[in-house]
Parts: structure tokens; sequence; C-alpha cells
């Protein structure tokens, strides 16, 4: 295998995640489970924003696929990273949510003591 054809491998595989994310944003949401166990409301995620997200990947594999013979592999590394940032500032309160709110350890009554005799 020539070194030359890593970029066009590794932007292969880059865009098959970015049609990923945009294939979830497009698609029907399916729901998973039945009913809420949270206490609290999940943070709705911003369909446009995973749309972004998921362009802004996609321009980033174009430039890796263009490697340096294409003239316009910097123009998709800059959309690439507008796309990209734009996509997360639309979805801070849901990439807050998951990265921080934990809840509770244990969800149910706390175990009893054991009695003494």
């Amino acid at each position: 295998m020539k070194v030359e054809t890593f970029p066009l491998i590794l932007g292969a595989l880059v865009a098959l995640i970015g049609l990923g994310l945009l294939a979830d944003a497009w698609l029907p949401e399916q729901a998973r489970f039945r009913s809420e166990r949270r206490r609290r409301t999940r943070a709705e995620r911003s369909l446009g924003g995973e749309t972004a997200i998921g362009l802004g990947v996609l321009c980033i594999a174009a430039a890796l696929m263009g490697r340096d013979s294409w003239p316009y592999s910097t123009v998709c590394v800059i959309a690439g990273t507008v796309l990209l940032l734009w996509g997360a500032w639309l979805n801070r309160t849901y990439f807050r949510e998951r990265i921080t709110n934990r809840g509770e350890l244990r969800r149910g009554n706390p175990p009893e003591p054991p009695k003494s005799k």
C-alpha cells in the first residue's frame, strides 16, 4: 500500500462519519424507550446544529481526500471549521447536559441499614 492512499482511506472514513451524522439529523426519530425514567426532561438536540456538524465533517473529509494538490482544500478546512463550531454552538445545551449531568448514581429507595440484635 502506498503512503499516498492513506489520506484517501482516512477521508473516506471521515466522510462515512459525516454521512452518519447527516442521516441521524434528517431521518425521523423513533423512540428507543417507552416511558421517561428521568426526573428532569432531556435537553433536545438541534437538528440544524447536527446537520451543520455533519456538513463540517464532510468538508474536512473532502480536504483530506483532496490532499495538497486540490486548490480548494484550505477553503474546505475553513468552511468545515466554521460549520463544526456553529453546530456545536447550536447544540451547546445538549452537549452540556451530556457531559456534565450524570444524575443520581442510585435510583429508588436507599437500602436500609442492617439491624443489630
